[in-house]
């Protein structure tokens, strides 16, 4: 049975009216196309729907039992276009992200404030992860986006635009202060005890990348999934920190540590937005990330 939904959508509203004339008001077509619609769905039926009253006409018992899932059905499909209506006005919705705990606070934090004070009603959900865990949600299709940052491998389905400079440096507590305001060669980082982050990330990746090429090995004292960690750890003389500036700047200005200074600096890195070009991105998740890239590097999509 290849029954037109058509005449369902036309069978639901004459039942609501209880009239072939109101409904044919409502649908904005003729009473005859009416009749001749529930006539024709009879017939594919094999049985009447409707009986003929004073006021109109009244569902048999066969059409009410149809009216019962047809009800159910055609309002959950209206209830999923309004709701469809809603993502596309901004007014409902969900948004996937996936980020660090470093690229989430000197990064997305505040944009996140500002996108939810626009939109309340639209959810956004925050997955925390290192860079290389965030790269596989996305290529899973678990986020809509991430903010990453360097040094990462991806594929050329994956879009990277840069969003901001980040600087990685060495600080140390007041234990060290021999060291303070000298120009010093990396060398010297494997006489020192040092405090950094996991192997299994980007900036862990980076440094250690780095100092290869210094010919420098680390053999750290401590190491932690968080840089929370580390400049505190600095700051009680357990050893010198590697982090990036942005964690390291209120103990920089009070004084707890004091940032080591080399003959050649180590190279600025980035933030960086990703998404897969694979995947198709709600509205909201546009609207997040046009906010994202206008407050960014500029023209800065890497491109491969």
């Amino acid at each position: 049975m290849n029954i037109n939904l058509e005449y369902y959508k036309i069978f639901y509203h004459v039942a609501i009216a209880g009239s072939f004339t109101k409904a044919g008001e409502k649908l904005c077509i003729s009473q005859p196309a009416v009749s001749q619609a529930i006539k024709l769905l009879e017939d594919e039926l094999g049985s009447k729907l409707f009986i003929r009253v004073p006021k109109g006409v009244k569902l048999t018992l066969e059409g009410e039992l149809l009216f019962s899932y047809v009800k159910r059905g055609y309002e959950y499909l209206l209830l999923g276009e309004e709701q469809f209506r809603k993502m596309l006005d901004l007014e409902n919705g969900e948004i996937r992200i996936g980020a660090s705990d470093m690229t989430l606070q000197f990064y997305l934090l505040p944009f996140l404030e500002k996108f939810h004070e626009r939109f309340p009603m639209i959810k956004v959900r925050v997955t925390n992860a290192p860079t290389p865990e965030t790269m596989e949600h996305l290529r899973d299709g678990r986020i809509d986006f991430g903010v990453v940052s360097e040094p990462f491998d991806y594929k050329s389905d994956i879009k990277v635009v840069r969003v901001r400079e980040i600087k990685d440096i060495f600080v140390a507590g007041s234990k060290f202060q021999h060291l303070k305001d000298k120009l010093l060669d990396y060398s010297v980082l494997e006489e020192l005890p040092i405090i950094c982050l996991e192997k299994n990330t980007s900036t862990r990746n980076y440094i250690d990348g780095f100092l290869q090429k210094n010919h420098v090995v680390l053999q750290p004292e401590f190491e932690f999934a968080i840089s929370d960690i580390i400049v505190k750890f600095a700051a009680r003389n357990l050893g010198v920190g590697c982090v990036v500036k942005d964690f390291a700047l209120e103990a920089l200005e009070k004084g707890k540590v004091f940032e080591l200074k080399f003959a050649e600096p180590i190279p600025k890195r980035h933030f960086c937005i990703i998404t897969d070009k694979r995947n198709p991105i709600s509205t909201a998740a546009k609207e997040l990330l046009g906010m994202l890239k206008s407050h960014g590097l500029g023209k800065a999509e890497i491109n491969r």
